[in-house]
């Protein structure tokens, strides 16, 4: 029914198939699916090593090094330096983080983001040509000054 479909979109849905189904059809929908998450898989596979500003960060090896001193990120912080370094000089929208991270954009995942931006405001402070800006109410910039 068209309820049931409006409700599978609602709920995260991308596509849908109805009974009785061309068994053809499927396959298609299946491989045309793989396809698109391999390219996704390929797409954050590519870059791993990020410079900002004077920092060399390393996101497959979870380091940001700066001046002969290298820091071990948390998981969270990985993730969230990479999304940023991912949109640096550009607007990082805070659902997208939240829901790639946390894997929902509640009010308390979106506190928790908080805290882990301020802890990467604190490892990049020793160069001032690096910011991390809030955008209020869409999310977040890093900005890096060339």
């Amino acid at each position: 029914m068209k309820e049931d479909i409006i409700q599978g979109y609602k709920l995260g849905a991308d596509d849908y198939i109805s009974k009785p189904f061309d068994s053809e059809l499927l396959l298609l929908k299946i491989k045309a699916i793989l396809k698109r998450n391999q390219e996704l898989n390929n797409k954050e596979e590519e870059i791993h090593e990020f410079v900002i500003g004077s920092y060399s960060f390393n996101s497959r090896l979870r380091t940001l090094a700066h001046n002969g001193e290298t820091h071990t990120l948390s998981p969270k912080e990985n993730e969230l330096l990479h999304m940023l370094c991912e949109h640096k000089n550009d607007l990082l929208p805070r659902e997208l983080a939240l829901k790639k991270i946390w894997g929902s954009d509640t009010y308390f995942n979106g506190r928790s983001m908080d805290v882990y931006i301020a802890k990467l405001r604190k490892y990049l402070k020793d160069d001032s040509n690096i910011e991390i800006v809030n955008i209020h109410g869409n999310g977040f910039r890093l900005v890096v000054k060339e």
